[in-house]
């Protein structure tokens, strides 16, 4: 299958298999008037088969979203069809309305518009707890 390359846009390269539909849907993709477009299980040299999202127009993405997901993303920016800037990925310190905490008599669960924030605990497990009630939130 043969895909043409983005001149002016972003290039999320390296997504774990049969994420892509999950960043799409996290990024709120579906919101902007550009091209997306999704490759899924590609072949990888490095990873066996992997994603890749491409997006026909400069836009802010949340990092941290992508980090949480999947660490090893890379983020190709791409000016007048050169790559621009490529941006590798960490697993974020601070998740910020991306998990919500499952813990029923959390503040987040009984007050509306509250902001749900969770700290990374565990770097090597991806553990993350919540920093109202200290509820666990694993990968």
């Amino acid at each position: 299958m043969n895909i043409d390359g983005v001149s002016t846009g972003i290039v999320l390269d390296h997504i774990k298999a049969g994420k892509s539909m999950q960043i799409y849907e996290l990024l709120r993709l579906d919101k902007i008037d550009n091209c997306v477009a999704i490759i899924q299980n590609a072949d990888s040299s490095k990873y066996g088969k992997k994603d890749i999202i491409k997006i026909d127009q400069l836009i802010d993405l949340d990092l941290d979203i992508l980090g949480y997901v999947d660490s090893n993303i890379t983020v190709n920016i791409v000016k007048d069809g050169k790559l621009h800037e490529k941006k590798h990925l960490a697993l974020p310190e601070t998740l910020t309305n991306v998990i919500r905490c499952k813990n029923p008599r959390c503040i987040t669960s009984v007050e509306q518009g509250i902001v749900h924030v969770f700290k990374l605990v565990d770097k090597e497990k991806k553990v993350y707890r919540c920093a109202y009630c200290d509820a666990e939130h694993k990968l």
